[in-house]
């Protein structure tokens, strides 16, 4: 079997004992990063083999990962932080998983989209998640004029040497909408910044940027 195991986005506290359990009974931890997973096991007392599946390299990773699982073997798969293939490896594992007929699972848990999300303030019912955006302005802002019109409030993620100029490029799309912007969610830092997207980068201007940030900005209809 092949289970997907979430894991705490900052607070190990946040684990759940289904994931400890998960990870005590699995024969191998398929880790994105093995030092990050190796903390994790080590902080919890939990000794198994690991084998790295980065986004570089999942597709030269991925036949020992089946033959593991076709062998009868239990992997469980883990990403850095979150949950396994929102916007980290797994996909491909999870697709080739299901054309072998091998039975998969998943343990749930946290997810900075969600989080960022329920504390933005902006509408919850329905929302669009996108993801990381295209690294050069021109292509990103063709990306973001896709959702131009969505009534659905929008969550991005962005790290924090290109965040002020996502942030710019989209006041330059949607106009400036009310948004949100978290960071070092569930960390002693948590910190989440609200109000007009100009408003938001003045905010952000006056501390060092650090860490992945979760962007959060209202649909048209809002």
């Amino acid at each position: 079997m092949l289970v997907l195991v979430s894991t705490p986005i900052g607070n190990l506290g946040d684990i759940s004992q289904r994931a400890l359990a998960t990870l005590e009974e699995a024969d191998v931890v398929v880790s994105e990063d093995t030092r990050k997973t190796g903390f994790l096991l080590t902080h919890f007392g939990i000794k198994k083999p690991q084998i790295s599946f980065r986004e570089d390299n999942e597709k030269r990773a991925l036949p020992k990962v089946m033959e593991i699982l076709e062998l009868g073997k239990t992997v469980a798969l883990v990403t850095d932080a979150g949950t396994p293939s929102i916007s980290d490896p797994g996909f491909v594992l999870v697709r080739s998983a299901l054309e072998k007929n091998i039975p998969i699972s998943a343990v749930p848990g946290p997810t900075a989209l969600i989080m960022a999300l329920v504390l933005s303030g902006l509408p919850v019912h329905s929302f669009t998640f996108r993801g990381f955006p295209p690294r050069k302005s021109g292509a990103r802002k063709r990306w973001l004029e896709i959702d131009l019109a969505s009534p659905h409030t929008l969550i991005f993620y962005e790290s924090p040497y290109r965040l002020i100029e996502f942030l710019k490029d989209a006041m330059d799309v949607f106009g400036d909408r009310k948004c949100a912007v978290a960071n070092d969610l569930t960390k002693k830092f948590e910190m989440i910044l609200r109000g007009t997207i100009s408003d938001v980068m003045k905010d952000l201007q006056k501390e060092p940027l650090r860490g992945e940030y979760c962007v959060v900005i209202a649909g048209i209809s809002e």
